[in-house]
């Protein structure tokens, strides 16, 4: 039987049976994987506080045959990221893109693309363990782990013809499904789109030419971020077919209220394009 040893990330722990545990990882060699951990509930010796969120791992996994489950053997603490424990905010978006990255992470692939989404699951959690997140550090981090997965959507050039939005010519429509924004000459009749600037395209743009860590860098604010958290909720929305369970308690944190107590409007009108040609 073969064995890997690697580093992971626990995404989900479920409890099955009297003493088991079945756990989602994310590994940097196999992406995501789901194992058995014989006996975690009940014995304190072979995975004495490790099998718990927000711990960075080396993990010893038995893989049997292609139908069966694989097996963790043992689990060792390389550290555990405190901050995310301590503060509601921090634990709130922690939770969120773990839950995140277990919806949509695929099991199997190349390598490359493994390497890529541990890197940015482990710097994310890295980056909300150093300072207190806001909704625009979600909307980037949202950003970059669709384009780690391969989902990202594109945000300089209109979908259909390639061509750079014209920034002076106000909102343009953004086709969620076609995962891009469109010109005024690409609109079509009866189309409803979102309404977003160019200006905030070109803002979550720019988070990519910065590493997961650096993400803070970049603020996100008023107008920009209203749109911006529009955008790739609709987006996420789209992908995932349905919503996280994280989703309202993240909300609860994340999202300021307004002078009156409730939470201001999420989702504006979106643009019609009939008449538009």
């Amino acid at each position: 039987m073969p064995t890997l040893h690697t580093e992971a990330l626990i995404l989900r722990s479920v409890d099955f049976g009297e003493s088991d545990l079945i756990l989602h990882l994310l590994t940097p060699d196999t992406g995501r994987l789901t194992v058995i951990a014989n006996g975690a509930r009940r014995s304190k010796k072979r995975f004495p506080g490790t099998l718990d969120f927000f711990n960075h791992l080396d993990v010893q996994i038995g893989r049997r045959r292609p139908t069966s489950m694989a097996r963790l053997e043992h689990a060792r603490l390389r550290r555990t990221l405190l901050g995310l424990r301590s503060d509601p905010r921090r634990f709130a978006l922690g939770c969120y893109l773990l839950e995140l990255l277990d919806r949509l992470a695929p099991e199997g692939g190349a390598r490359i693309d493994h390497h890529r989404l541990f890197a940015f699951g482990l710097g994310s959690l890295e980056l909300i363990d150093q300072r207190s997140p806001d909704a625009g550090l979600r909307v980037l981090l949202e950003v970059r782990a669709l384009d780690v997965l391969g989902l990202g959507p594109e945000l300089a050039h209109c979908v259909r013809c390639g061509e750079v939005p014209d920034g002076n010519a106000g909102p343009v429509g953004f086709h969620v499904g076609d995962g891009g924004p469109c010109c005024s000459r690409c609109l079509s009749e009866g189309q409803h789109l979102l309404s977003v600037h160019v200006g905030t395209l070109r803002a979550l743009q720019q988070s990519r030419s910065l590493a997961t860590g650096q993400l803070g860098r970049l603020a996100l604010r008023g107008a920009v971020l209203e749109e911006a958290r529009v955008l790739i909720a609709r987006f996420l929305r789209f992908h995932l077919g349905l919503d996280l369970r994280s989703v309202g308690f993240l909300d609860a944190q994340l999202t300021p209220m307004e002078p009156s107590g409730r939470l201001p409007p999420r989702l504006p009108k979106p643009i019609s394009t009939g008449g538009a040609r």
